[in-house]
């Protein structure tokens, strides 16, 4: 099966990088952090319909904007900086959070009508997610008092020092009262709240919660209900698996979740729909049988839930019926439209009118609003943007006995005369899914780029993204070279200059493939995972691999050994990069230490660099146009020479 279809070539890595000076808030730092979008394009970071329909908000780096759906004509109206917005029940409010003016973040209440706003709080610590309770007289946030960093996980997280482990800041569930200014929590102080909603009532919020520090006991989340009225805290389901997006239904009576094996907390988790009684009892799998994964519920009516979904290496919109009735209410891409991906969607009170930030790979991102299916452009963010396209290819494959989907990127001024270099691009998760156009920028330099959505993959259902379980590096190793070999009979690919590269998972398993396989003929590892036993005493969040064991490595370290590419290490003959970030706690510095010092002792070309004050996902446009260049030197080094007129892939980062 192929898809033709075109792609952003983000070409702003071939320019000179003369100011240093140059922060993560400028608009160019945005360009560069992202491979879909021109160098000219804005971040939307955040969309919110008015629950009467009748106007949407939305964020950018310039602030908080409200445009009428009535009167489209009027333009909109800034009401100033922030971000994380809520509407009141009612429509004539907004919450939002900002800095004031001693750089501390804040809760602040804004009239729509006027504008004028107001500060409820005068808390030190960090806000997220604040919700309007449905009477309208509270609003529920996420806060951890004094925090040290930024909650969640890919952030920076400096080494431990002094006694290590005894000391956590949880985020609590916090409650305020919007008259009077009082702040209490629901939650219990000993108890780390992930996500949470209101109920229909207004007296009981749930939540996905775990006694003690959050970031590695999300792999063991429970669900909660935190009544305002008793004080009660009450664990009324157990997961086997991870669950998040807890949703509350409109008649109180149900609550729905997804549930599914998901490697990360990063925002891209899905799995299968599941509901509940809101009192507690066991939990219905809705969506057992669909070739998906949810990603973010919102309930339509009391019956009825809609769901964002990942399906086939594409982002859609789909429903579920509290009968377990699935129905494909949208899918992309449509290049007739601007619409291909569904980067976040906002549903008004009547269930029908939303609100969705959509981005195709020639159209930047833009708010979109209306019936689904039939949005309207509101918003002109982007309006001088302009990316440039080129043609990428959705492709399948069968691979032992799954059917298997990936993306294959043209390079840059394609002529099918030619032969040309490949780069395998392994996403992360593994439970992560590539969409058109990943990494672009190695397309615009000229090679082939090849994102396949491996087993073990969102997008396919359940039991393809489960079926890597205990089999790290083997089977989908065999799916990714079974592509490759596709590919070869397909395209203009020299099967000599094949390369892999890889973040995360995909740092993992660009570490892993050259210790099984000479095929490739150089690698570029970001933030790999060198050895599974020196992992769990370096890693912020070591639980998230017994949900794919089965069982702890002290229990069955021979599970572990067999996927640990230091095991293999004396079978590696091709060059490798590595990058990493010094503070990255999710996959540490430490195991790409391991790997290259292992390297460098058995002679094999290798290249470690270590990015300061960078945790796993970097941010710093310096350490990422680094990155990227050194990336491009690499594989132009041993795959290819540079096409005449491209980027050399010349680094002059300054650390």
């Amino acid at each position: 099966m192929l898809l033709r279809q075109k792609v952003v070539l983000c070409l702003i890595f071939a320019v000179g990088f003369a100011d240093s000076r140059l922060s993560a808030s400028d608009d160019s730092a945005q360009s560069v952090k992202s491979g879909k979008k021109s160098a000219s394009a804005r971040s939307i970071n955040d969309v919110a319909i008015a629950p009467d329909a009748r106007q949407v908000g939305w964020v950018t780096d310039s602030g908080i904007f409200i445009k009428s759906l009535t009167a489209p004509a009027t333009g909109p109206k800034r009401l100033g900086p922030g971000g994380d917005i809520a509407w009141s029940p009612d429509s004539q409010q907004l919450a939002f959070l900002s800095s004031d003016k001693g750089n501390l973040q804040q809760l602040y209440v804004a009239n729509v009508k006027s504008g004028a706003a107001k500060r409820l709080t005068t808390l030190k610590g960090d806000f997220s997610n604040p919700q309007w309770s449905p009477d309208g007289k509270k609003i529920a946030f996420l806060f951890v008092a004094d925090a040290l960093r930024r909650p969640g996980a890919g952030v920076p997280i400096p080494l431990p020092v002094g006694v290590v482990g005894e000391k956590s800041f949880e985020q609590r569930l916090a409650v305020i009262n919007v008259t009077s200014g009082q702040v209490s929590f629901a939650s219990p102080a000993d108890v780390y709240v992930f996500e949470y909603d209101w109920s229909p009532d207004s007296r009981q919020l749930v939540g996905t919660a775990a006694v003690g520090a959050g970031d590695d006991n999300w792999y063991s989340a429970q669900l909660y209900t935190f009544n305002l009225v008793s004080g009660k805290a009450e664990v009324v389901f157990k997961p086997e698996k991870q669950i998040t997006a807890p949703r509350w239904s409109p008649d109180g009576k149900q609550i729905a979740f997804i549930a599914g094996v998901m490697s990360g907390n990063l925002g891209g988790n899905s799995g299968d729909v599941y509901s509940m009684a809101s009192e507690g009892g066991p939990a219905r799998n809705l969506t057992s049988q669909m070739k998906a994964s949810a990603h973010n519920l919102y309930w339509r009516s009391a019956s009825q839930i809609l769901f964002r979904e990942y399906i086939d290496g594409e982002l859609g919109l789909g429903e579920v019926s509290l009968a377990g009735d699935v129905t494909q209410l949208w899918k992309g891409p449509d290049f007739s439209q601007a619409g291909t991906w569904i980067e976040k969607i906002s549903l008004a009170a009547n269930g029908k009118t939303s609100a969705v930030i959509l981005e195709s790979l020639d159209h930047a991102p833009e708010i979109w609003a209306g019936g689904i299916g039939a949005w309207k452009k509101v918003s002109s963010v982007n309006q001088d943007a302009h990316p440039v396209a080129n043609e990428v290819e959705s492709i399948h494959w069968d691979s032992d006995n799954w059917s298997v989907q990936g993306w294959i990127t043209y390079p840059h001024d394609y002529d099918a005369r030619k032969r040309y270099p490949m780069v395998v691009d392994v996403h992360g998760g593994p439970s992560g899914m590539s969409t058109a156009g990943c990494d672009a920028d190695l397309a615009a330099e000229g090679y082939f780029v090849f994102c396949p959505n491996f087993r073990g993959s969102a997008g396919f259902g359940g039991a393809f993204q489960s079926a890597n379980f205990r089999d790290f590096g083997y089977g989908d190793l065999r799916d990714i070279l079974a592509g490759v070999d596709t590919i070869l009979k397909r395209l203009p690919v020299d099967n000599d200059r094949i390369g892999i590269t890889g973040q995360s998972y995909g740092g993992y398993m660009a570490m892993w493939a050259v210790t099984q396989t000479d095929r490739f003929r150089a690698s570029v590892s970001n933030a790999g995972i060198a050895d599974w036993l020196s992992y769990m005493g370096q890693a912020n969040i070591p639980q998230w691999v017994n949900s794919y064991f089965g069982v702890s490595i002290f229990d069955d370290p021979a599970a572990y050994a067999r996927t640990s590419p230091m095991n293999y290490i004396k079978n590696v003959k091709t060059p490798i990069l590595i990058v990493v970030g010094a503070e990255d706690g999710d996959c540490p510095a430490a195991q790409s230490l391991e790997y290259w010092y292992a390297l460098k002792s058995l002679g094999v070309r290798t290249q470690l660099v270590i990015y300061p004050r960078e945790g796993h996902e970097m941010t710093d446009p310096r350490h990422l146009r680094d990155v990227h260049l050194r990336t491009l030197a690499w594989f132009n080094e041993y795959l290819s020479p540079p096409p005449p007129g491209l980027a050399s892939g010349t680094s002059n980062t300054v650390y």
